[in-house]
């Protein structure tokens, strides 16, 4: 939920803005973090419809933000001050909402705010692990070395949930399309037939009679089924978008048969190269992996995550308690973990992890896009097939008559 709140500094200055967050007492508690004295805060509510329509197209894409950051880390590698740098992104970020972020950041560093604080009030953008692995770098003095890390990892993660939406794009596709022709030529052209065989009084097989009604049934209610079709997803839609839904909807993921294992070792890489960063960065390991479960975007492993990092603050080893889901971690991964803390280079066995699964994807991905067309060409084929021999049968028997 977004508010609208104006505060005062430690130097008295009026500051004015918005911030993000569940409500309006976490709001009050982040802005009494940042040393500010609130003077009034009020919610900037749009109806639910309204702001659901309008979050899908008024949102900053990951591509925009892996450029965002490119950007902000090759002007701070060539030491422009941190004031200079958010100006030239003002100017040369094309995304509005990125837009206006640089400029709330860096009028929010103008006025005393350091730069993980100015980027936590842009919380609906920049992620929880993006704003840590920030305010990490700031302790040690590496702010350009964390921004590096970040673009490189954000474009990482672009390419690997590229490659899986592009293996899921053409089989969806391929089938809708199906479905459209289908619900034509039964619903248009089926009907049209059906005189013909009822006048030459043509015993219709039990395939083509059913093929027959099914036609009449769509021509008739066509609109009705349209209708239908569009509130039934709608009501999944939102289902889906609710903590329940997700739930549901992950489970059924990890569940399918060849896309489940897909699901499963892409958020392993996911985890693994964000917590290796992470504690890179100085950020105690419980922390990490809480912080890093927030990059997997699946509510089944955060819950699973958020249950290592329990164990590990209870005096665990990180291996021991992977070890304690490996219904989600595979054996391999507490192995080399459990390497890495014997060798005291943990972060290092985390980016190997990483690497071996992403190429696991790689060649997953590979395997299905191939797999998936004669698949597809075999259902779709036996049902064509099928609509095919609905029509000549009766046509055999009617040349049979005559």
């Amino acid at each position: 939920m977004k508010f609208k709140y104006s505060a005062r500094t430690k130097s008295g200055e009026l500051q004015v803005g918005n911030i993000e967050s569940v409500n309006k007492e976490a709001a009050l508690n982040i802005l009494n973090t940042h040393d500010l004295y609130v003077l009034s805060i009020e919610g900037v509510q749009a109806p639910v419809w309204y702001r659901q329509f309008l979050s899908f197209f008024n949102r900053v894409k990951s591509k925009d933000l892996m450029i965002f950051t490119r950007q902000f880390s090759v002007m701070l590698e060539a030491d422009i001050p941190l004031s200079d740098t958010l100006k030239s992104l003002y100017r040369q970020t094309r995304n509005q909402i990125l837009k206006e972020a640089a400029f709330d950041i860096s009028s929010d560093i103008d006025s005393g705010l350091s730069l993980s604080q100015a980027l936590e009030k842009q919380s609906h953008i920049f992620s929880e692990f993006y704003i840590n692995l920030i305010r990490s770098a700031e302790v040690t003095g590496q702010v350009e070395s964390a921004m590096t890390f970040l673009a490189d990892y954000i474009e990482k993660e672009n390419i690997l949930v590229s490659k899986i939406r592009n293996a899921l794009i053409y089989p969806v596709f391929v089938i809708v399309l199906f479905i459209i022709t289908s619900a034509v030529l039964l619903g248009v052209v089926f009907p049209q037939l059906e005189p013909i065989f009822t006048d030459a009084q043509v015993d219709l097989p039990m395939i083509s009679q059913f093929f027959l009604n099914l036609g009449n049934f769509i021509a008739g209610w066509w609109w009705a089924l349209l209708i239908g079709s569009f509130v039934v997803i709608l009501i999944l839609i939102d289902y889906f978008r609710g903590k329940e839904g997700r739930f549901v909807f992950d489970q059924l993921a990890l569940g399918m048969p060849i896309f489940g294992k897909l699901f499963r070792q892409s958020y392993v890489a996911r985890f693994s190269e964000a917590t290796s960063i992470l504690i890179k960065g100085g950020i105690p390991i419980a922390q990490a992996i809480e912080i890093g479960s927030h990059t997997v975007d699946s509510p089944i492993y955060r819950e699973a995550l958020h249950d290592v990092a329990n164990h590990v603050r209870q005096g665990e080893s990180l291996s021991a308690a992977l070890e304690k889901n490996e219904d989600f971690f595979p054996p391999l991964t507490s192995q080399m973990v459990a390497i890495g803390e014997k060798t005291g280079r943990l972060e290092e066995m985390l980016g190997r992890i990483y690497d071996f699964y992403s190429r696991e994807v790689d060649d997953l991905v590979n395997n299905l896009v191939e797999l998936i067309q004669p698949i597809l060409i075999l259902i779709i084929g036996g049902f064509v097939g099928l609509l095919f021999a609905s029509i000549l049968l009766p046509i055999y028997n009617l040349v049979q008559v005559f």
